[in-house]
């Protein structure tokens, strides 16, 4: 059967707040196990959509009593929208999740586990790469999604910019940091800073007030309370974890001294004309600095890695995240899973789909479209070879995985609460407002989120 493919026009939508009744609600009382039907999925990934509909179309030919119903919509309208489909009781069968979100929907009973359903039809969770099917288990210990995909973080940098400035791949593959001068990271970065005198950020006479090209781009927000692209990978080289345990911990650690020291050296990157001040980075994304020739340098996560290679003008290249002072890299890692909503009528479908969507016939497919590194470990060769084949090697992104440098992402309960204080209190310090001894304020507030009654 043919699927419905609908493209969603994305609107401002209001975020409600998810009734607590619905926490008390047994996920058995809200939803049906047909087995046939229409199944509604929800992703946010345009750049995936084309790999997911053609899953889609092998899945209902192999299940012609299934209609897979997609609809995508952008990041910045999907987690609202979604929320407020929860409300009204209208949410989709099923919907791509992420780690920072899944434990709003647990802790409501949204979202139901499969712990039952995989003893009884797998998959057999060994399939997966080392370490994704971790982030997919709750704080109650139960699993509520399977791996779909990884990342990891790296850097995408202007290579004509580089070797103007004398800058060799070989000195961008093995970059240095620490936050005291900021190593050989730092060189980098102020040689690649230009002012509009044409004088560079190494040479005497440089203009940190009027810059032309910024060594290093910035994201707008800057980086919130996982700073997954933005910090996390500097932190993670001194030691630092944003929690007491990898995953749903309930004591975050903004107070320590060497978060606050790698953000106080990254906001210095402002001051001396190396980084833009968060106004420019407003509306902007870092691919249109970077095409427009502002910024030289970007962190970002594998998972831009296409939007990157299709940069039109520009010559393109990666470079793993720098070695820290103990020696090593860092990079946060994530992974995408497919969650089931609780009140679904077709859960049964539902299931097989969200199996379809794990298994390596799936993503086999998404590995050949080159946009994302899938979670099934027999394919991940297929991605990075389709990656590659645009012009960028994902391999500085992979080898953190492959190295052992990798930690997961800071699941917690509270997620949005904490992201929003510590929104703030990163936008004041990155503003100059407020120094980076403020986050210690700010870290009293996040803790108390858990002990609150």
């Amino acid at each position: 059967m043919r699927t419905r493919l609908l493209a969603a026009l994305a609107s401002a939508v209001v975020i409600a707040a998810v009734p607590a009744c619905a926490a008390e609600r047994p996920p058995a009382e809200s939803g049906g196990w047909n087995d046939t039907g229409e199944v509604t999925y929800w992703m946010w990934d345009a750049n995936q959509l084309p790999a997911y509909q053609e899953c889609a179309d092998d899945f209902e030919a192999r299940n012609p009593d299934i209609d897979i119903a997609i609809e995508q919509v952008g990041w910045d309208y999907y987690w609202g929208r979604l929320f407020a489909a929860f409300v009204a009781n209208a949410a989709p069968d099923v919907f791509v999740d992420h780690t920072s979100k899944y434990g709003d929907y647990t802790s409501r009973g949204l979202i139901d586990p499969l712990d039952d359903l995989i003893a009884r039809d797998g998959p057999d969770l060994s399939q997966f790469v080392e370490g994704t099917p971790d982030l997919w288990v709750g704080d109650d210990g139960r699993r509520y999604g399977l791996p779909k995909d990884f990342d990891a973080i790296g850097l995408f940098y202007n290579a004509t910019m580089a070797r103007d400035a004398g800058i060799t791949p070989e000195q961008m593959q093995n970059l240095t940091w620490n936050p005291q001068d900021g190593g050989t990271y730092e060189k980098v970065l102020a040689r690649l800073s230009v002012d509009v005198n044409g004088v560079r950020g190494d040479e005497p006479g440089f203009d940190p007030h009027h810059v032309a090209t910024y060594g290093l781009g910035i994201a707008y927000p800057p980086g919130g309370g996982s700073g997954q692209t933005q910090w996390s990978f500097l932190s993670g080289t001194l030691g630092w974890s944003h929690t007491e345990k990898p995953l749903w911990g309930t004591h975050f650690n903004y107070d320590d001294p060497r978060f606050q020291a790698t953000i106080a050296w990254w906001r210095s990157l402002v001051d001396k004309g190396y980084m833009p001040p968060l106004e420019l980075a407003v509306g902007n994304k870092p691919s249109q600095l970077m095409q427009a020739g502002r910024i030289a340098v970007v962190t970002e996560g594998s998972w831009n890695i296409s939007t990157f290679a299709k940069l039109g003008g520009v010559e393109m290249a990666t470079a793993p995240t720098p070695i820290g002072p103990r020696g090593t890299r860092a990079t946060m890692t994530n992974s995408l899973a497919d969650s089931i909503a609780a009140a679904s009528p077709n859960k049964g479908a539902a299931w097989k789909w969200v199996r379809y969507l794990a298994s390596p016939e799936c993503q086999s497919v998404v590995a050949q479209g080159g946009v994302v590194v899938p979670a099934v470990s027999s394919v991940v060769a297929t991605a990075e070879g389709a990656i590659g084949a645009q012009g960028l090697d994902i391999t500085p992104f992979t080898r953190q995985l492959h190295e052992g440098t990798a930690f997961p992402y800071p699941a917690a309960q509270h997620a949005a609460d904490v992201d929003s204080i510590m929104e703030t209190a990163m936008e004041r310090v990155m503003s100059g407002s407020a120094d980076p001894s403020s986050f210690t304020a700010a870290n009293q507030e996040v803790n108390a989120l858990f002990t609150q009654g």
